[in-house]
C-alpha cells in the first residue's frame, strides 16, 4: 500500500511579516487544509512571531527563530523539524491560489513525483510595477517564457519560490545546498536532483501569484545576482550549460553597441532594439489590456535582461580575470 501524502509547507522569511500575512492569509483559505506549516525566522529584526501566532486557529502552524544564515540553510532548518513526508516551499511573498493544496495533493496522490514545480504570475490587484516585473519575469521575449509555465525541451528545474520534494529526496540530498550563495542555491539543489536519479515535473495548476521586488533598483540587484549564480553554477556544472544563457550579456552589449552607433553613425543600426522595443511593448499591452503596465513592462525587460546580462559577465571578469571567489565555491562542491 503506498503511504498517504502528509504536506509539510516550510517557509523562510527574513523582516517580511507584511508580506508574510499575506502567504498567511491564502494558506489560510485553502480548499485542502490537511498539512502543516513551518516557518523559519531567519535572524529578522522585524519579526513574525505575533503575526504567525495569531494563525494558529486557523492553520496548523510551528515557528522556529534562528541566527540569520540565509534561505538554504533556513530551509534545511526547516525540514529537520516537519513532521510530514512531502516539503513544499514558497517566498515569502507568494501569495497561493485557494485551490493550490487541494491540486498539488491530488497530483500526488494520482502522478506522484519526486520533485515538482510550479509557475507564478500576478493578481489583478497588484500594483503596475509588480504586473511590469511579473511579465518581464515570465515573458516570451525576456526568458524564453519558461518561468511562465512554457513547457521545456530539456529537464525541469524548479525553483524556490515554489517547489515540492518528497521525504526519499530529502534524505539522498540532505536538503539543500549549505552555502551562503543567494540566489541560485534553488538551482543547484535542482541539478543534483535530477544528477541523483529522481524525476522533476512541472505542474502548471500548481501556481502562485509572485510579488517579487518593489523598485527597479531592488529588481536589478535580484535579477544581477541570477546572472552572476548562473556563471558560477555553470563552471560546477557545466554539463547543465546552455547557449541562451549568453544571450542576455549578448543582448546588453549588442544593445548599447547598436545605440551607440546609430547615435554616432546612423540611425539604422538602433533599427533592431527599437524593434525588439515595439514588440516587447505591443505584447505587454496585449496582455496587461494596460499602455502604464506595457511601458513599465518594457522598461522591466530592458532592466531584466541587462541586469542578468551584466551580472553573468561581473562573474566572468572576476573569476577569470581578477581571481576572486566571492561565495568560496570555486574550490569545492557544493554538497562537499
Amino acid at each position: 500500500m503506498k503511504e498517504e501524502i502528509k504536506l509539510s509547507v516550510i517557509i523562510p522569511v527574513y523582516n517580511r511579516p507584511d508580506e508574510m500575512k499575506e502567504l498567511l492569509d491564502s494558506l489560510s483559505a485553502q480548499t485542502f487544509t490537511d498539512f502543516e506549516l513551518v516557518v523559519v525566522e531567519d535572524g529578522s529584526q522585524v519579526k513574525s512571531e505575533d503575526l504567525c501566532n495569531a494563525y494558529r486557529d486557523k492553520i496548523s502552524i510551528s515557528y522556529h527563530y534562528k541566527e540569520n544564515e540565509g534561505p538554504s540553510i533556513g530551509r534545511n532548518y526547516g525540514l529537520a523539524r516537519a513532521k510530514g513526508n512531502y516539503f513544499l516551499f514558497f517566498d515569502s511573498d507568494c501569495i497561493l491560489p485557494s485551490h493550490y493544496m487541494e491540486t498539488i495533493h491530488k497530483e500526488l496522490t494520482n502522478n506522484f513525483v519526486d520533485c515538482y514545480g510550479g509557475p507564478d504570475g500576478a493578481m489583478d490587484d497588484f500594483s503596475n510595477f509588480q504586473k511590469a516585473v511579473s511579465y518581464a519575469m515570465t515573458s516570451f521575449f525576456t526568458t524564453g517564457g519558461i518561468r511562465g509555465g512554457k513547457k521545456q525541451v530539456h529537464k525541469f528545474h524548479p525553483r524556490s519560490f515554489n517547489l515540492g520534494f518528497s521525504k526519499a529526496v530529502y534524505e539522498n540530498t540532505g536538503g539543500f545546498p549549505v552555502t551562503t550563495m543567494h540566489p541560485g542555491e534553488d538551482m543547484v539543489f535542482a541539478i543534483e536532483v535530477l544528477k541523483r536519479g529522481f524525476e522533476t515535473r512541472l505542474v502548471q495548476n500548481a501556481y502562485v501569484f509572485h510579488k517579487r521586488r518593489v523598485s527597479f533598483k531592488k529588481f536589478y540587484k535580484q535579477v544581477f545576482g541570477f546572472g552572476k549564480t548562473r556563471y558560477i553554477i555553470s563552471k560546477h556544472y557545466p554539463e547543465t550549460f546552455k547557449v541562451f544563457f549568453l544571450f542576455p550579456s549578448l543582448f546588453t552589449l549588442g544593445s548599447i553597441g547598436a545605440l551607440l552607433l546609430g547615435v554616432s553613425i546612423h540611425q539604422v543600426f538602433a533599427f533592431p532594439v527599437l524593434l525588439y522595443a515595439v514588440l516587447v511593448l505591443a505584447d505587454a499591452i496585449s496582455k496587461s489590456k494596460s499602455f502604464k503596465v506595457g511601458f513599465l513592462a518594457l522598461l522591466a525587460s530592458f532592466v531584466q535582461l541587462f541586469a542578468y546580462g551584466i551580472g553573468f559577465m561581473d562573474a566572468v571578469w572576476k573569476h577569470k580575470i581578477l581571481g576572486k571567489d566571492e561565495f568560496g565555491v570555486f574550490g569545492k562542491g557544493f554538497y562537499e
